[in-house]
């Protein structure tokens, strides 16, 4: 799966952090650091960190798979 924060909406309030603390983390200046892809094993913590963002900044989405 892939994940996209649109960090022009992204206000930090860290709800994705909670609700996912292997994926999104705070750098040392508190700007929002994620994951971009990731097993689908932790998609249902993604998908939670996304239903819990107040500003709908995240969005996650299957990787393209290769042509064969």
């Amino acid at each position: 799966m892939q994940i996209t924060v649109d960090m022009n909406l992204c206000e930090s309030h860290g709800q994705c952090v909670f609700a996912a603390p292997a994926v999104f983390s705070f750098d040392d200046e508190d700007h929002l650091v994620h994951e971009t892809s990731l097993d689908e094993a932790l998609r249902a913590d993604v998908e939670k960190a996304a239903a819990a963002c107040p500003v709908r900044a995240i969005t996650v989405t299957a990787l393209p798979t290769a042509a064969a």
